[in-house]
């Protein structure tokens, strides 16, 4: 079977939990896009893990985890991450895609430059090098890991880049110029540290295919940040949908059988961009943030303070019919008890029309939350295993957002703890 999970917002929706406990399932755990710009966390037993290229089959020996052909390789943090993994007493079975394309130092500097450049209109990129990445993998410019191991086709190509990016870097940025010799030199470090992990991926997951293994696709951010459906142009640079599992990772369209979109029990975002339902009060918000989830609503790659807000029906419902979903997981349930009430946005105001579809960000712009404002549990609801358990207000709660979305909710969090889930029975 081949299940994906994939989120329904803006990223951060706790999916680096739900990830490990189907991970655990799993005889395969394949990363099909993105790269190391956005984390998820893990905790379990052993230990605590904020994993950004590493998928999250890490930690199972019966695991084999595969970098996709899909994913912005930054070599370097893959062996670092990889390092931290191997401190923690794991040992991962770990393959790489032969046509997984590279994630360069110039990537990451002409990342920063253009945000540099753009100033107060800054995307709020993570400055991990993923738009360039991207548009070079585009342009036909990019460097597969195949082309490490021939010096001939890799000195060619490096010779075809510095021409063009030192163009740009001279006549746009005015920064330092590349240098075909020390790039060469570092490819050559590249190919060193992955060459025990490099593979024909088409190959293996075709094969267990055959063999009815069971095979995860692991999604990083969430529908809104996807580059035809999201809040464009404030979006990633690579598909977020579950539909490009079968791209990235080299899968029958057909074999993806089962779609876990994960929504939060509220909203959370890094990054500039359209968001309907954030919480404007800053002493609110920051109420929020600190209850959220283990370590507070702060980014696991950046740090930096998330925005938050109410759970927002129009785009979660826009998100998981996107992904195509065939079941939902409200995760952080738990990090709502504090409150006497909760709102929920229900629609948008639009220039006084109201609407429950999700617009294009030019009107998207424009939009004003319509908030309807549910009673709270106010009470701690860690611990409880059986949903029946928890308070009236707390399943009136999970049981309002379904409806208004249109798809089962299956599981609900209420803790950080891979343990802390609730199975419906429904």
């Amino acid at each position: 079977m081949v299940r994906a999970i994939v989120g329904a917002n803006w990223g951060d929706e706790g999916k680096g939990k739900i990830t490990d406990m189907f991970a655990e399932q799993s005889d395969i755990v394949i990363r099909f896009q993105g790269g190391a710009n956005a984390g998820h966390t893990i905790i379990n037993e052993h230990g605590r893990f904020a994993l950004h290229l590493m998928p999250s089959g890490v930690c199972y020996e019966h695991t084999t985890c595969i970098i996709g052909n899909g994913v912005a390789l930054d070599i370097n943090k893959f062996i670092n991450e990889l390092e931290q993994v191997k401190k923690a007493g794991l040992n991962p079975k770990l393959l790489v895609s032969d046509r997984a394309q590279i994630l360069m130092p110039y990537h990451i500097k002409l990342d920063e430059y253009e945000e540099e450049r753009l100033g107060k209109n800054a995307f709020g990129s993570t400055k991990s090098g993923i738009a360039p990445f991207f548009s070079d993998k585009y342009s036909k410019i990019g460097i597969q890991v195949n082309e490490l191991f021939d010096d001939e086709v890799l000195k060619a190509k490096l010779k075809n880049i510095c021409t063009l990016k030192n163009l740009t870097l001279e006549h746009v940025y005015h920064k330092p110029l590349l240098n075909e010799d020390e790039l060469f030199a570092t490819c050559m470090e590249y190919k060193e540290k992955i060459a025990p992990y490099v593979c024909d991926t088409h190959k293996f997951i075709s094969d267990a295919i055959k063999e009815g293994k069971n095979i995860l696709l692991e999604g990083q951010l969430g529908t809104l940040k996807d580059p035809d459906f999201g809040i464009y142009p404030m979006v990633t640079s690579s598909s977020t949908l579950a539909g490009y599992g079968a791209v990235g990772a080299g899968i029958p369209p057909h074999k993806i059988e089962d779609i876990v979109v994960v929504t939060k029990a509220y909203s959370s975002a890094v990054g500039a961009g359209e968001f309907v339902s954030e919480i404007l009060d800053e002493d609110e918000a920051q109420e929020l943030r600190i209850h959220g989830g283990d370590k507070g609503e702060f980014g696991a790659t950046t740090g930096r303070p998330r925005r938050v807000g109410w759970f927002d029906c129009v785009a979660s419902k826009y998100g998981i019919e996107c992904q195509g979903a065939t079941q939902v997981v409200m995760t952080a349930l738990d990090c709502l008890s504090y409150l006497e009430e909760i709102k929920v946005c229900v629609a948008y105001d639009i220039d006084g029309k109201i609407t429950k579809d999700f617009p294009v960000t030019h009107e998207l712009k424009k939009a004003k939350p319509v908030l309807k404002t549910l009673k709270g549990w106010h009470c701690d609801i860690r611990g409880i295993k059986n949903y029946d358990e928890l308070p009236k207000e707390t399943r009136d709660y999970v049981e309002f957002i379904e409806k208004e979305m249109g798809c089962d909710i299956t599981m609900v969090s209420n803790g950080p703890e891979r343990e802390a889930i609730i199975y419906r029975n429904k």
